[in-house]
């Protein structure tokens, strides 16, 4: 894994050490980022990785101009591993970690009361299996448009075999793809 373009292009993502996470793929990392470009919403704006791992997400984003970054985890392995990678980049101050549940938390504020105008949501593949709006990941999109910007989207990646709703409260698919084995929702806010 590593950081594809931008400030930090090329610099060795470290790697998980067995916590149960499952790292992007480079090209599905860079697929992503071409879709998310022609809304201009990395540059100068604010960042939310939930359920981050190691951070492939949210630095690939701070090295591409994003402002800010918040990094949501649970576990404390994994947490370390993240923390070397952002002083690693150079990155500890434009970013925050918090440990914590993002079911429970989703993407809290951080300095940005405007939302954040990107939130990868990007949950362990056993607990995003039910997608109805009551399983815990409907429950989490349901929360996220009250902590996003306006204009913002919500990037949620699945197995490709589970297919999230449509709609979650007052998110709307915008658009979807199929990489291999993993799917990828983009949702906007209902204006």
């Amino acid at each position: 894994m590593r950081i594809i373009s931008g400030l930090k292009r090329g610099m060795t993502i470290l790697p998980p050490k067995d916590f149960g996470t499952r790292p992007i793929t480079d090209r599905v990392k860079e697929s992503v980022f071409d879709v998310l470009y022609k809304y201009n919403l990395v540059q100068d704006n604010y960042i939310a990785d939930l359920f981050c791992g190691t951070g492939s997400f949210g630095l690939e984003a701070v090295s591409r101009g994003a402002k800010f970054c918040l990094f949501v985890e649970i576990s404390g392995g994994v947490i370390a591993i993240l923390e070397k990678n952002i002083e690693k980049a150079g990155f500890a101050g434009q970013s925050k970690v918090v440990r914590a549940d993002a079911f429970k938390i989703g993407a809290p504020a951080i300095d940005c009361s405007a939302g954040y105008s990107l939130i990868f949501v990007d949950p362990p593949y056993a607990q995003s299996r039910d997608l109805d709006e009551t399983s815990l990941s409907g429950k989490l999109l349901t929360i996220l448009p009250k902590q996003l910007a306006d204009n913002g989207i919500v990037v949620f990646r699945t197995e490709s075999h589970c297919v999230p709703l449509e709609e979650y409260g007052s998110l709307k698919l915008i658009d979807r793809r199929k990489w291999g084995s993993m799917l990828v929702s983009f949702y906007g806010k209902k204006l």
